[in-house]
């Protein structure tokens, strides 16, 4: 008994002395390596002259451990000192991830920066432990059911850690069946078809469309309610959908059960709200239809026309509804478009950015949307059109932005991502038909940023030697007069360039105006001055020697050119929806030397297909003939055809008519053109498989025909010269491929001629690429 008194006594005084209150006369804090003691200072809520209690220690050290820098505090007492040690936690010298490549490794590191993981920065084990089961959720949601993540540790002197995340992605399931409940109107195969995610086939590892992934599933249970939305099924729902996977996760059995419901048709339409514009004008606008059946897409169609239509009234901001209600009795639905508009919004200031190389200016005289004036839907979008319709830029993005405490008033921004549109230096290209090319040139579509284009340069290759100086201002008035001019010197042998024996050694000038019709359109005006000498040397055809022989072989040429140009493409370079057309006259003067006309016309048809595929039709028609003295078209203003851009899957330049050796006893025969061309091609554009930005290369599968033809064979061999028939159009098939490469542009394709003549020379593989330095 005598013990438990003692023991008694001794916690009381224990007690007492440690509920003491006293004033701190000074602070002092041991541990510090990292933190500095004014963050320590700043989170205690207490400071010297402070009168403390047992209470006011253990509210210091929550406050200290909230602020996560300390594994270990205590805090002691030395008379009226008041002694805080810490221990801290250690910082992240470096993280370290192994073993993931469907989730790219800045993506990762991102996600650990914004929660609290990164490199100098304190580390918290929770928060690691938390980021690796995220991680893990992720990979299931690609599919990746065996997806692992094991996160280690390793301490470094100086209180610092190394953190290792090491991923086992595994491999994504593949989806063996997909399995839909409750169909009664429709076969599942013709459902089957409107989802993304597939069973394994044939073309699965290709396309990759059997992996599972949740995101792929909610987008396709979207896009099977919106088909049956579209066609009448109101009440159409999706009860649920069950995900099994099989026991070794490498398998996934998808499940959904739906719910058809009756077909409702369109009995009524009404217009509720402040129309801003008259209801037959929003009428017209209107593609769902009374008595037809209900369709969503439909539906949703309207509102969108009614909200452009308000847009281009500068109601930017409008909001309209499509609202159906259902009749149980007869099954139709009334379907209401509540309009919204909103105020009337003005453009406040246009915004360029992105543009590091283009000046403001250039951008600027593209647009249709002024500053102070309405906002326009129609204007904005037709601005974005016509900045990507330059050729300067990858992407163009416009954005609307409202102007902060104002309700009328609006900001437009345009993104632009710029792309190489020419080449400064050295140049060093390689063209199949030409072999090495070489040179010093200036070749800028967009000199300077300034929009103008220039060409200045000495090239040399096998077939042409060539000096140039071409410059032209689309923007010579503010009214978009365009001007420009060109001189050149060159010598050309044709030999070299698959054409008949002869060399032309030429110099000249030009001038040209193009004035625009329309936003779409342009009539253009030209005049040219030619100095030609040709020189057959001693292997000069029959055909050529006598032309020679009758119109000499010294010409000065002065021409005169005409053209109309019409273009909707929806992109300067490797466009993919639009069309574009141009029809160009060429005529000599009379009096000169020459005296001859061509005509010439140009045609593409761009329509956009299913999953980013576009259909392109092409065509090119061409003819040209001789007046006055000269007998007929010069030999060397001929039309040729074949080689990229022409008929694929033949040598460039050597279809149609062939040359008449001069000599009997000499039996080859060299192309020599035409006056007539016929060209066309149909061409299917395709994105290209694991190639994440498509904005600067395109593909295509196409089908090629034309030919070149004489309209005068005169006594020639028949078997070298074809006058007009449509029999003897060529035809190839095949695939190619541009890139807009930072080297220079690079073509080339892969054709097989599929009625080659006895004459016809056939290429398989054709490129040309170019490279600056």
């Amino acid at each position: 008994m005598k013990h438990f008194y003692l023991l008694l006594c001794l916690v009381l005084f224990s007690v007492a002395i440690r509920a003491e209150v006293f004033q701190v006369e000074d602070i002092r804090i041991d541990g510090l390596q990292r933190v500095s003691s004014g963050t320590v200072f700043a989170s205690m809520p207490l400071s010297v002259g402070d009168l403390i209690d047992d209470d006011t220690v253990r509210r210091a050290t929550r406050a200290l451990f909230r602020t996560g820098y300390f594994d270990d505090i205590r805090i002691a007492r030395d008379g009226g000192v008041l002694i805080v040690v810490l221990k801290e936690r250690p910082a992240i010298a470096e993280i370290i991830i192994e073993g993931n490549k469907a989730i790219p490794t800045d993506e990762l590191i991102k996600s650990l920066r914004s929660n609290g993981l990164a490199e100098g920065q304190i580390f918290r084990q929770s928060i690691l432990e938390g980021m690796s089961q995220e991680l893990e959720r992720q990979y299931v949601g690609q599919g990746r059911y065996g997806a692992r993540v094991n996160a280690e540790v390793e301490e470094l002197p100086r209180n610092r850690v190394l953190v290792n995340i090491n991923v086992d992605e595994g491999d994504p399931a593949a989806i063996k069946h997909i399995n839909i409940v409750g169909n009664n109107d429709f076969e599942e195969d013709d459902l089957l078809v409107q989802l993304e995610l597939k069973t394994t086939g044939l073309l699965s590892f290709f396309f990759n469309d059997d992996k599972y992934s949740r995101e792929k599933l909610s987008g396709d249970l979207e896009r099977l309610e919106s088909w049956y939305l579209d066609r009448g099924y109101l009440k159409f729902s999706i009860d649920s959908t069950q995900v099994a996977i099989s026991p070794d996760r490498e398998s996934v059995f998808v499940t959904i059960n739906i719910t058809e419901g009756d077909i409702y048709t369109v009995k009524d339409i009404e217009l509720a709200g402040d129309l801003v514009v008259s209801e037959s004008e929003i009428r017209n606008l209107l593609v769902l239809k009374e008595e037809q059946t209900f369709s969503q897409v439909l539906m949703t169609n309207t509102t969108e026309l009614i909200t452009q239509r308000l847009g281009n009234d500068g109601y930017t901001f409008a909001e309209v509804k499509g609202i159906p209600e259902v009749n149980e009795e007869d099954k139709t639905a009334k379907v209401t478009f509540f309009v919204d508009p909103g105020k009337r919004a003005y453009v406040r200031r246009i915004e360029f950015r992105g543009n590091t190389k283009t000046m403001d200016e250039v951008l600027r005289r593209e647009m249709r949307q002024m500053e102070g004036a309405s906002a326009s839907t129609a204007k904005m979008e037709f601005s974005k059109v016509r900045l990507e319709r330059t050729g300067f830029f990858k992407e163009v993005q416009a954005d609307t932005q409202q102007v902060p405490g104002t309700s009328d008033q609006v900001d437009v921004i345009y993104t632009v991502e710029e792309q190489p549109s020419g080449s400064v230096g050295a140049s060093l290209g390689f063209a199949q038909t030409y072999g090495i090319v070489i040179g010093a040139n200036i070749n800028e579509s967009n000199f300077l940023g300034t929009g103008n284009s220039l060409g200045l340069g000495l090239n040399q290759s096998g077939f042409q030697t060539n000096l140039s100086l071409n410059y032209r201002d689309p923007y010579f008035t503010k009214d978009g007069v365009s001007a420009g001019f060109g001189v050149f010197a060159k010598s050309t042998d044709y030999d070299e360039g698959n054409i008949s024996n002869y060399t032309v050694d030429s110099y000249g000038s030009s001038l040209s105006f193009s004035y625009p019709l329309s936003e779409v359109s342009s009539i253009g005006v030209g005049l040219g001055f030619e100095s030609l000498a040709i020189d057959t040397g001693s292997f000069a055809t029959k055909e050529i020697d006598e032309f020679l022989n009758d119109n000499g072989e010294d010409f000065n040429i002065f021409t005169a050119n005409l053209n109309w140009g019409y273009s909707t493409l929806n992109r300067g370079r490797l466009a993919t929806a639009g069309s574009s057309q141009s029809v160009g006259v060429e005529m000599a003067f009379p009096g000169s030397d020459m005296e001859y006309y061509k005509i010439k016309y140009s045609g593409q048809y761009f329509r956009p297909l299913v999953r980013k595929m576009s259909l392109r039709l092409r065509t090119e028609l061409g003819y040209g003939d001789s007046f006055g003295g000269t007998t007929r078209l010069p030999f060397f203003k001929h039309f040729y055809a074949g080689g990229n851009g022409s008929v694929r899957g033949f040598k460039s330049n050597t279809l149609g008519p062939r040359d008449v050796p001069k000599d009997p006893n000499f039996q080859d025969s060299d192309p020599f053109g035409g006056n007539v061309l016929v060209e066309g091609s149909a061409e299917v554009i395709f994105p290209l498989p694991f190639i994440k930005d498509q904005r600067s290369i395109q593909a295509a599968v196409f089908v090629d025909t034309g030919n070149v033809f004489d309209t005068d064979c005169g006594d020639k061999i028949e078997d070298l010269c074809q006058e007009p028939d449509v029999g003897d159009l060529r035809y190839s098939v095949g695939f190619g491929a541009t890139w807009l490469s930072s080297f220079g542009p690079l073509t080339f394709s892969l054709a097989k001629p599929l009625n080659a003549g006895e004459e016809d020379e056939e290429e398989v593989f054709q490129f040309q690429m170019g490279q600056t330095f």
